[in-house]
Formats: structure tokens, sequence, C-alpha cells
């Protein structure tokens, strides 16, 4: 009892809300236990509002994954009306995915039952609809195999009962005085809330007396994985794609004021479409949670930005800016940038590469501490191109923009996918909903199509290369 109060007291304190952990895991799991009372409610107050549908969609499909097959396509509601709602109503009724197919028995339910779509559910409602089609159990899912174990957690790779499609379970162990980690409440609080096809997708959680297992979408490898399979020689096409996805994640979490503060190729996950999603949230951090200070102790050393590693606890975007700085340099050169064992190994590769920052190039630093008293050697900024010879112009001027001392003058994830490097890809990835993604998006000017120009023998993964297509733009 003790363990389970001291995990719901540190989950709503991990949250800008008041919510409690039961209030917040109920996104996920709850369910229509109300509707008989509200119907009679509904029934007093006539005709059911649907004003918002103001279509009939009695045929209209719903999106599937293509492991899924046809699903239900709609539920009449049994009233004057006769008015039908599509599952994508469902679906966003219920924050469940797009690719969840719900079973026939539950749509019959809902469809003798007739809630009134334009009222939300109540927390308690969803908990127990969701409850009824299986979610929040772990029966529902079946483990395949185990693709990794840390600290705290085991992952497996596993299937859906529900939906036949694979997923990652991430299994956290929950101990008995410490409950569950304060990552994995930052994972849940934060994913929860993000929807994008460039962020991995939280589908469920499943939260039992010994521990609490995510249930993500399942990618094949990461993006570590991806440069060791190709020899560390990926194509220069596959960089650029790569990137654009990397900073369209990141530019949707740096506009609702969340940081990542761990970027690196393990954490970018990659399918075998070619799509590329920020992975591992533990360390992110919602800059609306009122402090005046955050931890230095973030992001891994090879990726972490020189005022971090001196110390600075106050910092916004440009912390996750000068990561994916150095995810480009490695993914076009099959090698980490700065890849030191100690904090001033670290700092001293930094400097030897961009030269040794000086009140020109970093206003202020002369004045910090830690820095006088590593007393570095004097270098001087050696050009870029002469050690990523593969970048083009543009290349090198958006990695020079990334890599920048003064962590105000870092370009922004925003602005980055805007700078001239992507032109190649068309005016029309801008266009893109959040919820496409630029490697499925039919009607884009560019399209990835399997390109075995990479070394590295048997492959595991399909590797890809933009090539100039002739669709016309999609209608859908």
């Amino acid at each position: 009892m003790n363990k389970m109060k001291t995990f719901k007291r540190r989950f709503s304190l991990s949250v800008p809300r008041t919510e409690t952990i039961e209030e917040s895991l109920a996104e996920f799991t709850e369910q229509f236990n109300q509707l008989n009372n509200r119907k009679n409610e509904d029934m007093a107050q006539g005709r059911l509002h649907l004003s918002h549908l103001n279509r009939d969609i009695q045929t209209q499909p719903s999106s599937t994954s293509p492991l899924e097959g046809p699903s239900p396509t709609a539920v009449r509601y049994r009233n004057g009306n006769q008015r039908r709602f599509s599952m994508e109503d469902v679906s966003k009724r219920l924050s469940l995915p797009m690719d969840i197919r719900l079973p026939p028995e539950f749509l019959q339910k809902l469809e003798m039952e007739s809630p009134e779509i334009s009222k939300p559910l109540s927390r308690m409602s969803r908990r127990a609809s969701l409850s009824d089609i299986g979610f929040g159990k772990i029966e529902t899912y079946v483990k395949l195999e185990k693709l990794g174990e840390g600290t705290y957690a085991t992952v497996f790779k596993g299937r859906s009962k529900l939906t036949k499609n694979l997923v990652a379970l991430k299994e956290i162990r929950l101990e008995h005085e410490e409950g569950a980690p304060c990552t994995a409440i930052r994972e849940v609080s934060l994913l929860k809330n993000l929807k994008h096809a460039n962020i991995v997708t939280l589908h469920d959680i499943i939260h039992t007396k010994c521990s609490l297992t995510l249930v993500f979408e399942f990618l094949d490898s990461d993006l570590k994985q991806y440069l060791d399979n190709c020899g560390n020689l990926m194509s220069m096409h596959n960089v650029k794609i790569f990137m654009f996805q990397l900073l369209r994640g990141l530019s949707y979490c740096h506009q609702l004021k969340i940081l990542h503060r761990d970027l690196k190729p393990q954490n970018l996950l990659i399918n075998g479409k070619g799509e590329l999603k920020l992975a591992d949230f533990g360390l992110a951090r919602a800059k609306s949670v009122p402090t005046k200070t955050y931890s230095n102790e973030v992001v891994t050393l090879w990726y972490r930005p020189p005022d971090v590693l001196l110390g600075s606890t106050e910092y916004s975007t440009p912390i996750d800016m000068w990561g994916v700085g150095c995810i480009h340099y490695e993914m076009v050169t099959g090698r980490p940038m700065f890849p030191g064992s100690t904090v001033k190994e670290e700092l001293h590769l930094i400097f030897r590469t961009l030269g040794t920052p000086t009140e020109e190039s970093w206003p202020g630093i002369t004045s910090n501490e830690e820095f006088k008293a590593y007393n570095f050697t004097q270098y001087r900024a050696q050009p870029l191109i002469n050690h990523a010879p593969r970048l083009d112009t543009e290349g090198i001027d958006l990695l020079m923009s990334l890599l920048l001392y003064e962590a105000k003058r870092r370009i922004s994830a925003e602005s980055a996918l805007r700078h001239p490097y992507f032109t190649a890809l068309g005016e029309q990835v801008h266009l893109l909903p959040e919820s496409k993604c630029v490697t499925t998006a039919a009607w884009s000017s560019y399209i990835l199509l399997p390109c075995f120009d990479c070394a590295g023998g048997s492959l595991n993964l399909p590797y890809f290369s933009l090539y100039k297509t002739h669709f016309s733009p999609s209608k859908n």
C-alpha cells in the first residue's frame, strides 16, 4: 500500500497537472460503464447532437495497417436521425492509436447503448470502456523474444492479440521501496500526449504489483544498428531524409515546450519503410513544469553540448540541437564526432575540432570557473569540410549552425527544417500533417526506394534512396 501511495504521489508531481496516477493512466484504460445512466439523460434532451460530423458516413472505412485487414466501418445510432459515426471518431473519443481495430463485439455494445458522441467521456467511463476491449491487461499481449535489458527495464518484442500487430513491451520493474523509476513516470506522462508521425507511439500501459509495462509500436531497428548494418557508409540521400524526420519530430516536441535531453542514434528508431521516430523520453522534461534550474547530468556524453558539460543548468531547446549536429556528422562519416570518455576529454575533443572558445565565439566563457580550471590548450577551428568531405556546401552550413558554442545562437529545429540543405525534398514535405510521415506520403515529390548502394553484404533492413516520382498530389 505504501509503495502504491509513493508511486501515485511521484507520478502526480512529475506532470504539470493536478491528476493522480489513476487519472493519468486512465487515458488508456477508460470504459463506458456510465453510459446507461447517461443514455436516459440523452433521450430526455431529444435528438443526439452530431452537427460536427454533418455528413452521412455509412460506408467510410477507417485506415488500418496492412497487417490488420479490413476493419469495422461504422456504428449505427438507434435514433430518429439514423446517423453513423466513423471508427476515426470512436478512436479520437477514446484516445486510441489510429491503427487500432476495435473488436466487433465492442462495436455492437456501443451501438446498443448509443452514447452521445458530442459529449466527452469521463475518465472513469473511458477506463471501463478500454478495459472491456482489452487495454491495460497483460494477457492481451504475447511476448515473442527479448530485445534488450537495462538497469530498470527489459524490452521484449511482442504481439497484440487485439490488433495482431507487433509491439515493443518495455517492462519496468517496481522496487518495493522506491516504486517506479522517475524516468518511467516522465516517459509515460509525456508520451501519452505526444502524437506525431516521427515520435514513437505509446499504445498501452499495464500496471501490476511487480511491474509497469509500456506498450509501444514496434520498429525494426535503431539508427546505430542501421549504421552498423550498412558498414557505417550510409547513402547521402538517406542522411538527408533521416535528418529531416529527426528535426520534424524534435520541432513538434519543442513547440510543446518539451526537451528530449537524450538524443543519440540508439534513441532514434527506424522501420522497414524508412520512417524515423524519436524514442526513450526517460530524460525528457517539460519546460512548463516550474523550476529555476535543470540537471546538467543529462544527455549521453558524446552528444552533450559544451555549455552543459561546463555545468550550465539553465538551458532550453538548444540543448537538443547540439546533439542533432553530432548525429548528422555521425550519419555522414560513420563515426561519432566527439567520443570522449570523461567530461574533460569530451571538451578537449570539441575544442580541438571547433577551436577553443573565446569571448568572440562564446561571450562570457572566459569568466566561467570550470572553463578556467581546465586550462585548455588554445586550438584554432578546423574547417568541417575536412572532417565530413561527403557533405555539400549547404550540409556544412547546417552542421556549423547546429554546433555553435553560444546556445542561443544555435539554429532551432523549426528553422533547420527550412534550411537550403533540404530544398531537394520539395516544398510539399512542409505541408504534411503531423500524423503523416515523409516516407509514406504518396503525394510527396520524392519517395524512398530500395537502394543497395551501401556496404554491408547481407542486410536485415532495406536501404533507401531518394528518387524523383511522377505522382500527382493525392486527393486523400
